[in-house]
């Protein structure tokens, strides 16, 4: 499966941003899908996740309340709803993809980077004060 973020941008402390990762390939809905963050520096960092079956969503502490991760299986697309943007969000945002779990239904997500097996490019997000 290919990825491609779409999205970023440069707001200001308190905005919002969506972010997109469409995905190629018709085996799009058996994939957990997750997005990822790093900036010069730092590892990488997990955001949120969602599983295959949608069942499951997990976010990181530093984002609970104020990101949303939703998947559309009949656009291909997972989607990052980042609200209440914080100057400490700034990053280059990453889609990534695993089969891991599929087809077994549950609510885990995967939240290591190693599990994930495809990759995006990253989009560049940018909050000022």
């Amino acid at each position: 499966v290919q990825l491609q973020a779409s999205g970023g941008g440069l707001v200001q402390a308190g905005g919002s941003l969506r972010l997109s990762c469409a995905a190629s390939g018709r085996t799009f809905s058996s994939y957990g899908m997750g997005w990822f963050r790093q900036v010069p520096g730092k590892e990488r960092e997990f955001v949120a996740g969602v599983n295959w079956s949608g069942v499951g969503t997990a976010y990181a502490d530093s984002v609970k309340g104020r990101f949303t991760i939703s998947r559309d299986n009949a656009k291909n697309t997972v989607y990052l709803q980042m609200n209440s943007l914080k100057t400490e969000d700034t990053a280059v945002y990453s889609c990534a993809a695993e089969r891991k779990q599929f087809p077994v239904t549950t609510n885990v997500v995967i939240t290591t980077a190693l599990e994930y097996n495809y990759w995006g490019q990253g989009t560049q997000v940018t909050v000022s004060s």
